[in-house]
């Protein structure tokens, strides 16, 4: 059952990266985050009301409030650097979040082992090698590149603070509820700011693009819900490395999807970058 709940994981949001990553291609990024999150709102407040899990609230959840925080920053940047570099090479560098709990380990006293600190090596190659022979002479390649190591922090860090959010699975239902209350909160106002600077809420069409792309927007909103769910029932079902190491493989999905759908072709030394920081990301989690 951990398998399979991990690899149901993998594929969620794998294809939640990729329709986030689509949909930034025609609407504003933050509009994305914003939507797509207040679905998620109201299937999690179900779901809290469904279980209880409202009496579950304590001190922990202030450590869901920041990921709340953290999350729509994470989030716009890897949207970003979704619509401005191939997908088959921004995924797998998305991926590399995992570093960060192992960084709140090494402070809390841990020691990496012999893999992990392989997967450090592995990783950061990968990551040279992703910029491909433009790294240096394309403004847009690097933003892409840039924009995906800040949201792979943020990532790695929203999945620390949710672990110290709650201990009991109805508990994680609320401190998922508390999370993605504030990243509509944290979202909502940056939409608002960009607003008032000049800045697009809707795409040239109107506000019937976005109604016609609310099936797509909710999707990637319960797909991100779904795939947390999974994940944390992965974890408690059997060892969190095998889990932590099945879930990770979510940015094959998302490469295979745009090379599906998008016909994307990759360099060579990008595509062999991409698959060795995904490497990386592996025997860091193994570790």
């Amino acid at each position: 059952m951990t398998a399979l709940f991990a690899l149901a994981t993998s594929l969620l949001w794998g294809l939640a990266d990729f329709g986030g990553g689509l949909l930034t291609r025609r609407l504003p990024a933050l509009t994305v985050v914003v939507v797509s999150q207040c679905t998620a709102v109201v299937v999690l407040g179900a779901i809290v009301v469904a279980t209880g899990g409202r009496h579950q609230a304590d001190h922990r959840l202030w450590f869901a409030v920041a990921a709340g925080v953290v999350g729509p920053v994470a989030m716009l940047s890897f949207y970003k650097a979704l619509a401005l570099g191939p997908m088959g090479v921004v995924s797998p560098l998305g991926s590399l979040g995992v570093a960060v709990p192992v960084g709140v380990g090494l402070v809390l006293g841990e020691r990496p082992g012999v893999l992990q600190f392989a997967g450090i090596a592995v990783a950061v190659a990968g990551v040279v090698m992703a910029g491909g022979p433009q790294f240096r002479g394309a403004p847009v390649q690097r933003q892409a590149i840039a924009l995906t190591l800040l949201a792979a922090f943020g990532f790695g860090a929203v999945m620390a603070l949710i672990a110290e959010a709650s201990t009991t699975v109805t508990g994680l239902f609320l401190a998922l509820f508390v999370q993605r209350v504030t990243n509509v909160a944290v979202g909502g106002a940056a939409l608002y700011v960009s607003v008032k600077r000049g800045g697009d809420a809707l795409p040239e069409g109107g506000f019937g693009v976005v109604r016609a792309a609310l099936p797509a927007l909710a999707f990637v909103g319960l797909a991100d819900v779904a795939a947390n769910g999974t994940y944390a029932m992965a974890a408690r079902q059997g060892p969190v490395t095998v889990a932590a190491v099945l879930a990770s493989l979510y940015p094959v999905v998302t490469a295979l999807a745009a090379r599906g759908v998008l016909k994307e072709r990759l360099r060579g030394v990008q595509a062999a970058g991409a698959g060795i920081a995904l490497v990386g990301t592996l025997l860091l989690a193994a570790g």
